[in-house]
C-alpha cells in the first residue's frame, strides 16, 4: 500500500460504506415519495432492496444498481478494485448476472493524476473479471474523491432474490466475515496491523460471482437474498425482517469475524456510520443472555462489499452450504426465521 504519494485515507472524513448517508435519513425521505405503478417494475425502492429490477420480456428483466463511496484504503489501485466489487455486489445479490457499467468519478482540480489512474485500472481489474464491460461513465470535481459505478445486470424475473419473501423456518446462510468497517477506521487513523489490513483487502476484493454462480447451478429453495454493506448486519437484517413479515433470530458467536475487528472496537475505533446503524435499528433487537458488548457493536458495522445473507429453506441449508464451502465460499448458517414478534430481531451468544 506504498504506490500512493499521499494516504487516500487521510483525505476524506469517513471511507467507504461508512461515508453513506444515515438509514434513518433515507427510511425518512423515501417513505414519503409516491408508489410507482409501471407493472414492469419488479422491484423498485419500497423495501430498500440492493437494486432495482426491470421486466423487459417473460424471461429476461434488467437489475440496475449504483454504488460509490470515498477511499477506505491508501492504495489507489486496490480502492478501485474495492469501489468495483461492492457495486457488483448488488448485481449478485438480486441472483443477476452483471454485463454493462458506468464509472463515476469525483475527483479533485488540484489532484494528482496518477491516483486516478489508478483507481480506474483497479476498477477494471475486477470487473473485467467478473466478466462486465465498462462502457462510459461521467466526471465532476470535488474536494473529496469518490468512485464508484452503476452496473446493469441481466435476471430471470421469475427467480429474483429480493429482501420480501423470507419464510418462517428458514436458515440464515453468511457468505463472508464482518469487519471491515472498523478495521478501516484503524487503517485512516494509521493503527491497523498489517495483518487485519490484509483481511479486510481480502474480503473486500473478493466477488461475491462465485456464490452467485453456486446459487444459480441448483434451483435451491431460496427466498429472499441481500448483500450485507453500509447499514451492517442487523439494519440489513431488518430490511429483509419488515419486508417479508417475519422475524429473525441470530447467534452472534457462529457469525465470522476479520481478523482484528473486535480489537479495533476494544480500542474505540469506531466510524460514524456504526453509531448512526446502531442509532437507527437497535431498537427492533432484543438480546438473550450475556452477549458481550463487543459483539453487539460488530453487528451494526458498515460493511464495504460484505457478502451475502441468505434466507434458504431449512430442508436445502446443509446441502447450500457444503455446495458454497466446496467452491471456496466460506458460508456458514448463523440464525433462523422466525414468526414475526417483538422484539423483531432477536440475538443469542
Amino acid at each position: 500500500m506504498s504506490d500512493s504519494p499521499v494516504r487516500l485515507t487521510a483525505t476524506v472524513k469517513a471511507g467507504g460504506c461508512a461515508s453513506k448517508l444515515s438509514p434513518a435519513i433515507l427510511d425518512q425521505v423515501l417513505s414519503k415519495l409516491p408508489k410507482q405503478t409501471d407493472p414492469n417494475v419488479l422491484v423498485g425502492f419500497d423495501h430498500a432492496d440492493d437494486a432495482g429490477v426491470y421486466k423487459i420480456s417473460p424471461t429476461v428483466a434488467l437489475v440496475q444498481t449504483v454504488d460509490f463511496f470515498t477511499p477506505m484504503v491508501d492504495d489507489p489501485y486496490t480502492f478501485g478494485q474495492i469501489a468495483a466489487t461492492n457495486a457488483l455486489s448488488d448485481v449478485y445479490a438480486m441472483g443477476g448476472r452483471p454485463i454493462t457499467a458506468l464509472a463515476h468519478v469525483c475527483f479533485p482540480t488540484s489532484g494528482d493524476i496518477t491516483i486516478l489512474e489508478r483507481t480506474l485500472a483497479g476498477g477494471l481489474s475486477k470487473m473485467m473479471e467478473a466478466g462486465c464491460s465498462i462502457i462510459g461513465g461521467h466526471s465532476v470535481r470535488d474536494e473529496e474523491m469518490k468512485f464508484g459505478y452503476s452496473v446493469t445486470g441481466l435476471i430471470d424475473p421469475n427467480r429474483v432474490f429480493a429482501n420480501e419473501g423470507a419464510k418462517v423456518g428458514d436458515r440464515l446462510l453468511f457468505t463472508k466475515a464482518l469487519g471491515t468497517g472498523v478495521i478501516t477506521t484503524a487503517i485512516k487513523k494509521g493503527v491497523a496491523k498489517q495483518g487485519w489490513i490484509d483481511a479486510a483487502i481480502g474480503s473486500m476484493t473478493t466477488l461475491n460471482k462465485t456464490s452467485a454462480e453456486v446459487i444459480a447451478g441448483n434451483p435451491w429453495n431460496i427466498h429472499s437474498m441481500t448483500d450485507i454493506t453500509g447499514f451492517g448486519m442487523i439494519a440489513h437484517a431488518r430490511e429483509i425482517a419488515f419486508a417479508s413479515d417475519v422475524s429473525m433470530r441470530f447467534r452472534a458467536g457462529s457469525i465470522p469475524l476479520l481478523a482484528g475487528a473486535l480489537e479495533c472496537i476494544q480500542a474505540g475505533h469506531i466510524p460514524g456510520g456504526l453509531v448512526s446503524n446502531r442509532e437507527f435499528a437497535e431498537c427492533v433487537v432484543g438480546y438473550e443472555g450475556d452477549v458481550p458488548e463487543d459483539l453487539k457493536t460488530i453487528l451494526f458495522d458498515p460493511q464495504t462489499a460484505g457478502g451475502l445473507l441468505i434466507s434458504v429453506a431449512a430442508s436445502d441449508s446443509g446441502e447450500l452450504t457444503k455446495a458454497l464451502i466446496s467452491a471456496g465460499v466460506p458460508a456458514v448458517e448463523i440464525g433462523e426465521v422466525t414468526e414475526q414478534t417483538r422484539p423483531l430481531i432477536s440475538v443469542q451468544v
